[in-house]
């Protein structure tokens, strides 16, 4: 690998930065962020920022004009070089002239991985690649898990007290962490394509599942899809998450068992989709590749603790953020937040890897990743 100077580290970590604008508004698409470089002073700078949008090189080049000829440009993700919503990106970079590209990562989708640096290079300009790799391809951890396995990214929420509770004996649940926590979980919800719960979680809870005006993504008006777990459309007709205030389209995940007429009436305000069962339950995997198929990249999972064990049995999530607050609820009868079984092994155990865990408000959150 070509040996990168401070300068090279500085420029893409601004590319990085820029590229993180785009958060929660480019899906099904990645993260980039470009910047053009002349001279040592940057001349354009971009992030693709909304779905089917300009690219980030589009919008450094068109920043830059005529003076891209001959210029250095620092992008995040691999140059495109196919038809898509725009054209391909790596057309444009020949077009205008630039003399050296710096990539940090390679493009996973199948559609591009190496082409773009292929087309470049056949052209005859110099390519870098490699350059804060590992920081770019976090930006899209999702992504190209959804590119990769066919199924979204799952990040499982839960909001605990110390002692392993998300509800009272009697059900209630609000609030046991603080305003801290439930603001940091609203960011969580805007930046996820689909927010999806247990049907329990619907009957007691009837959230909204919505995101607060102040957590949208500046100029984005995309709205997250409510995806329900109910094999036996017990979903109310009058649920919150069908109110004119609670916004974005739902999706019901229903057994073959369930009532013809509750799924006739369900079909008119939502979309039901009809699975095969695993142990009774609606099948997940095949679930989340419905999801995947309607360009949901990443899912918010918020429980309750049915949904949540299930997922963790089938390893469909890859994330987690458990907040923990410093109380103590007590007794066998309050609702655990992760139920089922549980394995019989500490060998089968979920682990986490990466771990951190820090105070949010007077609470603790940890997070981490699963293998």
């Amino acid at each position: 690998m070509q040996k990168v100077t401070p300068k090279d580290l500085f420029f893409m970590r601004r590319a990085i930065a820029l590229a993180r604008r785009g958060e929660g508004r480019v899906h099904p698409n990645p993260l980039v962020g470009a910047v053009l470089v002349k001279a040592g002073r940057i001349i354009g700078e971009g992030a693709h920022q909304k779905f089917g949008g300009l690219h980030a090189e589009v919008f450094a080049i068109q920043k830059s004009g005529q003076k891209a000829k001959g210029a250095t440009l620092y992008v995040t993700l691999e140059p495109c070089s196919h038809y898509g919503k725009t054209g391909p990106c790596a057309d444009l970079i020949l077009e205008s002239g630039i003399k050296k590209v710096v990539i940090a990562a390679r493009d996973k989708n199948p559609l591009v991985n190496g082409r773009g640096i292929r087309k470049l290079k056949k052209a005859g300009v110099r390519v870098v690649e490699g350059v804060l790799e590992k920081e770019a391809a976090a930006l899209n951890r999702d992504f190209n898990h959804w590119v990769r396995h066919k199924v979204p990214y799952g990040v499982i929420k839960v909001a605990q007290s110390l002692d392993g509770k998300i509800a009272t004996k009697t059900g209630e649940s609000r609030w046991i962490t603080g305003k801290e926590a439930r603001e940091f979980s609203q960011t969580l919800r805007a930046s996820s394509d689909a927010i999806l719960v247990g049907v329990n979680t619907v009957l007691k809870d009837n959230p909204s599942l919505s995101v607060r005006n102040g957590h949208k993504t500046k100029g984005s008006s995309k709205t997250p899809f409510k995806v329900v777990l109910d094999s036996f459309l017990r979903t109310p007709l009058n649920a919150n998450i069908f109110s004119n205030k609670s916004k974005g389209p739902v999706i019901i995940a229903a057994s073959h068992r369930a009532n013809k007429n509750r799924l006739s009436s369900l079909r008119k305000k939502a979309q039901v989709l009809v699975l095969p069962e695993k142990k009774g339950r609606v099948d997940l995997r095949l679930l989340f590749k419905e999801l995947a198929r309607r360009g949901i990249v990443k899912v918010l999972i918020e429980g309750g603790g049915a949904a949540i064990a299930d997922i963790l049995d089938k390893r469909l999530a890859r994330e987690l953020y458990w907040f923990v607050a410093p109380k103590i609820i007590g007794g066998k009868n309050a609702v655990h937040s992760v139920a089922g079984e549980g394995v019989g092994s500490l060998q089968k155990a979920v682990a986490l890897q990466s771990a951190s865990v820090r105070p949010v408000g007077k609470d603790f959150l940890i997070h981490g990743f699963i293998s």
